[in-house]
């Protein structure tokens, strides 16, 4: 009788233990579900965050790279003589020009009065001289 009732006994203790497994079982099946769709969430967030990242890195390097090369390219052009910059030319022309003046006018023997009389002579001389061209070739 003592075997029967410890039979008895092991048998409801073994249900309750399966009986609490299974249903052990069943949320923590449901959970780890849930655990496997945030992890999967998570990583496609972070996936496309880095993917927005790359792409800007990827944005960034590729406009500096142009900046570099069209900086490189420039320079080579200057250092082999191919610089051809009309505008470049004719600005420094005019600052040459206005330089050697200002020092030809700053240097000059001449006092200032002196070299404005000169100047305003050559001036007239030009204006009649070319008056008189004119006037001889018109005939």
């Amino acid at each position: 009788m003592r075997l029967r009732k410890e039979n008895i006994l092991m048998d409801v203790m073994l249900g309750a233990g399966v009986f609490l497994l299974d249903s052990l079982r069943n949320r923590m099946g449901s959970n780890l579900s849930d655990v496997r769709d945030q992890a999967r969430e998570k990583y496609s967030d972070l996936r496309d965050r880095a993917q927005d990242k790359y792409g800007d890195l990827r944005d960034r390097a590729q406009d500096t790279y142009e900046t570099v090369s069209d900086r490189v390219g420039r320079a080579s052009e200057v250092l082999r003589g191919e610089d051809r910059s009309l505008l470049g030319n004719a600005a420094a022309l005019l600052l040459g020009v206005g330089v050697g003046v200002g020092l030809g006018i700053l240097l000059a023997p001449a006092s200032g009065e002196e070299t404005r009389s000169n100047l305003a002579e050559k001036v007239r001389d030009g204006l009649g001289h070319s008056k008189e061209t004119t006037g001889t070739y018109g005939d």
